[in-house]
């Protein structure tokens, strides 16, 4: 009989901060907010100790200059005119991989809470520029605008009709690898011990020996500075 009540008592009841037992890795993914744009995150990790855990991360988010300047044509003769960023020579993103550490600055209380912990990552990070295309409008044919990719020498904006499509511009894509680095506090809510909800405040770095050309006449980038936040979901586990 009491077997049978021990295979009814519900896992949640007993996967509690209180009953919790040591579990050594962990996985995790979500969702990355931050200045200049957003992105994709997951991470894969282990307890080094009982007041460090040490990860592995994979990123891709987009970055935007604080230059940007969105132009509408409203009194475009055409009335389905779209919007377009005023001298935006390339979409940028950025693919980060790397190492990183979490150390322990406040455990759960036994009845849950909030853990906190001081987190610092760096790596490898590779920039992606995407060349920006716009419709241009045809001076021979002006009711034909066609794709063409930015040139702030000939295209100004009596002749630019809107943005292009994204796809365009994806074969002629440039990479700029270098390094970035990141440090927060990261904030561990989930209830149960197996499962991760986990928000994160912190700022990133990203920099490169090549600048990157973003917007026309403004210094091509060296590097980016963005405040970023992070959410993610994910479990702790002891096999595999």
């Amino acid at each position: 009989m009491k077997a049978q009540d021990n295979e009814d008592v519900r896992f949640e009841e007993i996967d509690t901060i209180l009953n919790k037992v040591i579990l050594k890795k962990e996985m995790m993914g979500g969702v990355m907010l931050h200045f200049h744009g957003l992105g994709l995150i997951f991470r894969k990790g282990y307890n080094a100790s009982a007041f460090r855990k040490n990860l592995w991360e994979i990123e891709f988010t987009g970055m935007k200059s604080n230059k940007e300047v969105k132009i509408t044509n409203y009194f475009s003769t055409y009335y389905n005119a779209k919007s377009y960023i005023l001298g935006k020579l390339n979409k940028i993103y950025i693919l980060r991989t790397g190492i990183g550490s979490q150390k322990l600055l406040n455990t759960k209380p036994y009845w849950g809470g909030v853990e906190v912990r001081l987190a610092y990552y760096g790596g490898f990070s590779l920039g992606m520029a995407k060349p920006y295309y716009l419709y241009i409008l045809n001076q021979e044919n002006f009711y034909t605008p066609e794709p063409e990719k930015y040139d702030p020498e000939k295209h100004f904006t009596e002749i630019i009709y809107g943005r292009a499509p994204w796809v365009y511009g994806l074969d002629e894509v440039k990479f700029y690898p270098g390094v970035y680095v990141k440090g927060g506090l990261n904030f561990d809510f989930g209830v149960y011990n197996t499962s991760i909800k986990s928000l994160e405040v912190g700022v990133a770095a990203d920099g490169y020996p090549i600048p990157i050309p973003v917007v026309a006449n403004i210094p091509e980038s060296y590097y980016f500075i963005a405040g970023y936040l992070n959410f993610t979901f994910g479990k702790r586990y002891n096999k595999f």
